[in-house]
């Protein structure tokens, strides 16, 4: 099975040594993306901002896999501050659609950029 690298400009250029998801076979992986607003690669401010901007990019990078948000099997969150927890629950809610994917919450002491939140998720397409 070979990998095959997932790349849009609808979402924020890697910032490092890595794809924006990559597909094998039927599952793609989607790399954790934080609050950055592709067109100026500049973060968004305050945490609902950010969380919005953190699903409308994996949003688009879902797209570009051939896919969508539905079609994600497990999704990872990590927060710089857990008392968000219930704001993100509110906005992934506007996201996704049931039967939810699985999910992991963690808090963390930092992220990229000085981002309050970062998403990544593990797709299946079929």
């Amino acid at each position: 099975m070979r990998k095959q690298a997932i790349h849009t400009a609808d979402a924020p250029q890697a910032i490092g040594t890595y794809s924006q998801a990559v597909r094998c076979g039927d599952t793609v992986y989607l790399a954790g993306q934080i609050g950055l607003d592709p067109a100026t690669m500049q973060m968004t401010e305050g945490i609902d901002a950010q969380i919005h901007r953190v699903f409308k990019n994996l949003q688009a990078v879902a797209a570009a896999a051939g896919g969508s948000l539905d079609d994600c099997a497990k999704v990872n969150v990590y927060l710089t501050d857990l008392g968000h927890f219930a704001k993100v629950n509110e906005i992934m809610a506007t996201y996704f659609h049931q039967p939810y994917p699985a999910r992991a919450a963690v808090g963390v002491a930092s992220l990229p950029r000085n981002a309050l939140v970062e998403v990544d998720a593990v797709m299946i397409l079929q």
